[in-house]
Parts: structure tokens; sequence; C-alpha cells
């Protein structure tokens, strides 16, 4: 915990020294630290999530759930065949979700939920951390969000392009003015509860989240925010589930067998995403081609994440605290 806060600090003021001295990272360098922090430090987290989520509740059950995940795919990819800026801005939604629905399962767990008391502060709470994935970036540097997802777009529809700007310049109104009622909406009314050391802890952490994605370059942002903070804060929960409630024969050969299986998983279904797509790169270099196609299957697999593994799995769920 106390290192994922660290880790965003001390990016947060390198990139605003680096900025002040004119020593920003090449476009390059960051398009390599993305790919390392969501690749080879992320990919295997996700994975995980949904073995350890998946294990000893029997077949019926397991398959149901790859039956529905598969499915919510399928329909996912579908759509940006359709309708291709509608499942792009789907993409971002469920970034958001993402970010915003774990962030509040490890409240509830570590840092402390007894200022949110009702489902509409935690709504307010999971669009505060999770907006700022999303919609600060699109806010803070517009011109990286715009050319990236103008990237994303290439891969399935270049003739959409045309329309992209003015719906991209449209959300940042609408999003942003929605976001900073979220945000004032979702401190205020912790406060007015009672406030108290988890206030504390939650109004820290979300200026903390709103500060990093406001100074750090959006694809470095995004590339080192899901292994600093999303999957340490989740291994965090997942600790104090099994203080909990100990898990019988889990050992750390289990839980590095699991992460190795979750790992080559999700990468067959990258293989698999990369033979649909009809222009994989978008006719781009290697590098940003590379860096698109990995964000918009990332969003294809986190649809299922949130909707499958989270809300209809109602009994437990990938981010279960007991």
């Amino acid at each position: 915990m106390q290192g994922s806060r660290v880790a965003l600090l001390g990016l947060a003021v390198a990139f605003v020294a680096a900025k002040a001295l004119g020593r920003m990272p090449s476009l390059e360098a960051q398009l390599v630290v993305y790919l390392v922090g969501m690749i080879a430090l992320n990919l295997p987290h996700g994975g995980y999530e949904h073995f350890s989520n998946l294990r000893r509740r029997g077949l019926p059950f397991g398959a149901r759930y790859v039956g529905a995940y598969a499915l919510c795919i399928a329909a996912f990819v579908a759509l940006f065949f359709v309708a291709p800026i509608p499942a792009l801005g789907l993409a971002f939604a469920v970034a958001v979700a993402k970010a915003g629905h774990g962030d509040l399962h490890v409240m509830d767990a570590l840092v402390g939920s007894d200022h949110l008391e009702t489902r509409l502060q935690r709504a307010l709470a999971a669009v505060a951390r999770g907006g700022a994935v999303m919609i600060v970036p699109l806010l803070a540097w517009p011109d990286t969000f715009n050319g990236f997802a103008t990237y994303m777009l290439l891969l399935f529809d270049p003739g959409a392009i045309g329309a992209l700007g003015p719906a991209l310049e449209s959300a940042r109104v609408v999003l942003g003015v929605g976001y900073a009622v979220a945000v004032v909406g979702h401190l205020t009314l912790g406060y007015a509860v009672g406030g108290g050391a988890s206030w504390l802890r939650d109004a820290a952490e979300t200026g903390l989240l709103v500060g990093y994605f406001a100074a750090v370059p959006v694809v470095v942002a995004v590339g080192l925010y899901f292994p600093l903070w999303y999957s340490l804060r989740q291994a965090g929960r997942e600790r104090y589930a099994r203080r909990i409630e100990p898990p019988t024969g889990l050992s750390v050969r289990d839980t590095c067998v699991a992460m190795l299986a979750g790992g080559a998983a999700t990468a067959a279904v990258a293989g698999a995403f990369w033979l649909v797509v009809p222009n994989p790169l978008g006719g781009l270099t290697l590098l940003p081609g590379l860096v698109a196609f990995y964000t918009i299957f990332v969003c294809v697999i986190a649809l299922p994440h949130v909707v499958i593994g989270e809300w209809l799995d109602a009994g437990r769920g990938i981010w279960y605290v007991p």
C-alpha cells in the first residue's frame, strides 16, 4: 500500500521536475515504459485474478463463467467493427470502471470506507478514483490522448477518424465538468458523514491520483499505474482476504502457477485478438502500433473482468472482501 503511494508520488514529482527542466523523455521511451509496465509487469495479474476467483468453485460455475467471459469479449470486438467510436468510448469507460471499482474494494479492505455509507457515495468514490485514469489525461494531455485514440481507430476503421476529433472535444467538456462534480461530491459527502481517518486517507489518495495523471504523460501514467497501483493494491486486498478466510492448500507454488497460467491464458486471448483485428498495428511503426493494439486488447478483456468477474459474480467476485 505505502509502496504504491510512494511510487506514484515519486513519478509525479519527477515528471514535474523534468518538464520544468525541459528534459522530458522521448515518446519512444514512453512507449517502451508502457509496454514493459502493462505486459511484462501487469499481464499475469489480470489472469490470476480470475484463476484465484474460480479456485474450488466447481466445473458448472467455472464453465458458465468462462462462457460468459468469452461471449462478452466477442460482443465487444464485434462492436468495434460496427461502431468503432462508440466502442472506443466504451473501452475508456471500462478502464474507468475497472480502476474505480477495484480501488473501492481496496478501500474496503485496507484504506477504510467508513465514510461511504450509501450506494451513491460508493458510486461517486468509484468515479473519482477510476475517472482519474482516463478523464484527467483527456483534460491534461489532450494532444497525446487524441493521437493515441486515433491510432486505436486505425486498427479497425481509418474512415472513422474524421469524426473522432469533434467527439473527443465534446467529451472533454462534458466529462471534465462531470468528473469535477463527482470528485467534489464524493469528498464533500464523505466529510459530511463524519470525516475521520478513512476520509482523510481517501482524500489524500484521490488527490494523489488526480495529481499523478495530470503530471505524468498519459502513456507512462497508464502504463505504470496498473502494475504500481492497481495490481499492488489488489495483492494487498487478497492478503487481507486470506487472513480473514484462510484458503486450504494455498501455497506460494500454487500462487506462482496460477500467475503463470493466468498470463498464458491472457496471452492466448491476445493472440486470437491479433488474428481477428483487420490491421493489428494500424499501419503504424512497431512501438505505437503495439501500444494501440495492446490498449484496445486490455480494454476488451477488462469489460468481462468487471461485468462477469465482479458485477454478475455478486457472491464472491474477483475483488472479494470478506
